[in-house]
């Protein structure tokens, strides 16, 4: 299974930004971002301390559940 960060990776670079787009820039770019982790706990707990945006965390609830569903194939 890949890394959840590597999963975000594929929402990298839009033309227009939306806030799924803005996650991903953004974990790019914290060099303190758990990249290796596909641990939702991990990843949730860093967010909350670092959050970069108000709705941060709803947009990486949504994305973890379609995380879990490409993973599992």
């Amino acid at each position: 299974m890949r890394s959840f960060y590597h999963f975000m990776m594929t929402y990298r670079g839009k033309k227009k930004a939306d806030d799924e787009s803005r996650l991903a820039d953004w974990m790019f770019g914290d060099h303190n971002f758990p990249k290796h982790s596909s641990s939702y706990h991990e990843v949730s707990e860093y967010l909350e301390w670092n959050i970069p945006f108000t709705n941060a965390l709803s947009v990486f609830d949504s994305l973890w559940d379609e995380y879990l569903l490409k993973e599992k194939d």
